[in-house]
């Protein structure tokens, strides 16, 4: 591996072989700007496999860049010169992009806007994005997010069902739809044709299993579900012609079933 980083007008370099620095670190020559590079081959005695997928590297690169509405990535395969192929992902609107791109053409049929949020939230010691609609695929698409790793579920998903349905089931007893004794409506009603990301960032992330694959902060569950309640509830009050749209397909397909 070869680390080059640029720092007050100065370019330093530093190679390393396992884990080990293979040279000093020494300074080469002067620079523009500030940053770093880092170029590395992978080791065929550690990696299972040393060729890269350009297309793996495209998908996970665009969930960060989705992620971090910051940030810009670059990609570049120049191993074959004349079939190369290059890419650039920056997303400035973040998980409301996300959700778009996984709707895809269902996109443009959506009946309601996009709900999109993001707040600091000191008790769980982090910051909690979501983004979330329905359209007239069927199904679910939730996808979740735990310092911009993928996770198969944990607290803050749990958290984010638990305040779509307390939102959604609050604002029906308002107006009438579901009487004071009547059960409310379950997370798999509310989820049909729902289209989601939710992602946290947390200053201290625990996760369960050897996959760190499922998110185990306990108080991210409260803080995720007041979050979405409070973020929904407004979005409900505030134009009762799309909460109509959105709870009225919630109701029927409640009565159906």
């Amino acid at each position: 591996m070869r680390a080059e980083v640029r720092r007050e007008e100065v370019l330093w370099v530093q190679e390393y072989a396992r884990g080990v620095a293979a040279t000093p670190l020494t300074e080469v020559g002067t620079a523009t700007g500030s940053g770093t590079t880092i170029a590395f081959w992978p080791d065929a005695d550690i990696f299972g496999a040393t060729e890269f997928s350009f297309d793996g590297l495209e998908e996970r690169f665009r969930e960060v860049a989705f992620l971090n509405q910051s940030l810009e990535i670059s990609l570049t395969d120049l191993r074959r010169p004349d079939e190369s192929r290059s890419v650039r992902l920056r997303f400035p609107g973040g998980t409301r992009d996300f959700v778009d791109f996984l709707d895809g053409h269902a996109a443009a049929s959506t009946p309601v806007d996009t709900i999109a949020f993001e707040c600091e939230d000191p008790p769980m010691g982090g910051v909690v994005e979501v983004a979330f609609r329905w359209c007239s695929c069927p199904g679910e698409r939730v996808q979740s997010f735990a310092n911009s790793r993928p996770t198969v579920g944990g607290t803050h998903t749990v958290g984010f069902r638990d305040g779509m349905t307390a939102a959604v089931t609050a604002y029906a007893r308002e107006q009438g739809l579901l009487t004071p004794t009547a059960p409310g409506f379950g997370a798999e009603r509310i989820g049909e044709g729902l289209t989601a990301v939710v992602s946290v960032k947390l200053d201290r992330p625990e996760f369960e299993g050897s996959t760190r694959g499922v998110l185990g902060n306990s108080e991210v569950r409260d803080c995720v579900g007041q979050a979405v309640r409070d973020h929904l509830g407004r979005w409900l009050k505030e134009d009762q012609d799309r909460a109509a749209a959105v709870i009225g397909r919630i109701v029927q397909g409640a009565r159906r079933d």
